[in-house]
């Protein structure tokens, strides 16, 4: 699909195949600590369980992308088990980067559109953490404004982190 953002410029999003893998996973592992690296074999996990494994690109290359794990999984990530004692059914937004020369120019938002229309009627909400400590306001600041809404708060570290948990209903 292509978006033709209010600067003008155009991005596609598609579906991500294995010949993204490497500059995806080389995206992710350089966006720490607003999301957390990924080994080879973590991300080959991710990526093979992933309902929604979307990219945004331009002539260029990657400009971000997000992976979605559908709820009912053995996932090892503690923010994904919180939702799972807490929502009988969610699709879990396990991360979304976005790369420096794409930000600002509506790839978030792009992505985002991708998945609540993948997800619309099909399942009852999206769900996702944002920092809290060390703190992402611009992060969520977006989400508020996607219609996200904090469900609670998860400290972790002995309270040094802690992430808001999230949710926004895409179908009833």
């Amino acid at each position: 699909m292509q978006v033709r953002r209010p600067s003008g410029s155009v991005v596609r999003v598609r579906v991500a195949v294995a010949g993204d893998h490497a500059a995806i996973l080389a995206l992710n592992n350089s966006a720490v600590p607003h999301v957390n690296a990924l080994s080879a074999d973590e991300f080959a996990w991710l990526s093979s369980h992933a309902n929604f494994f979307r990219l945004v690109e331009d002539d260029a290359g990657v400009l971000g992308f997000a992976i979605v794990l559908p709820s009912g999984l053995d996932y090892w990530s503690d923010n994904y088990k919180w939702f799972a004692a807490r929502r009988d059914r969610f699709l879990y937004l396990d991360r979304v980067v976005v790369a420096e020369r794409g930000r600002r120019r509506g790839v978030g938002r792009a992505l985002y559109e991708a998945l609540f229309a993948f997800g619309g009627g099909a399942w009852p909400r999206v769900t996702l953490e944002v920092n809290l400590r060390p703190p992402n306001p611009d992060a969520e600041r977006f989400h508020e404004t996607l219609g996200f809404a904090t469900l609670g708060v998860r400290e972790y570290d002995g309270g040094d982190s802690a992430v808001l948990m999230m949710e926004r209903v895409i179908s009833t």
